[in-house]
């Protein structure tokens, strides 16, 4: 079981375990919606997530969620297992 919020070093580690075995779920409608507005392909999000800063989690709506950002765009992702992320919501950065 899933003790969090997890250290940011540990969700990071967590994060690319779930890229790595095919185990990210993009299913969220607002998050595909928020993809499509910022022209983020799921191409772009996995680069965010491999390559990003993960920040501190934060508790929303009784989920922990983490914030992964590069100097082009933020990826927010919760983990329904240890093994499993889903991606909440994307952005890129506005210039």
């Amino acid at each position: 079981m899933l003790k969090e919020p997890l250290a940011a070093d540990e969700a990071k580690r967590l994060i690319v375990k779930a890229i790595d075995s095919d185990r990210v779920d993009f299913k969220q409608a607002h998050a595909r919606e928020e993809m499509t507005d910022d022209d983020l392909s799921i191409r772009d999000v996995l680069r965010v997530l491999r390559g990003g800063v993960v920040e501190p989690g934060e508790l929303r709506r009784s989920t922990w969620r983490y914030r992964v950002r590069t100097s082009w765009a933020y990826v927010v992702v919760t983990f329904r297992t240890e093994d499993n992320v889903v991606v909440v919501t994307a952005w890129r950065m506005k210039r």
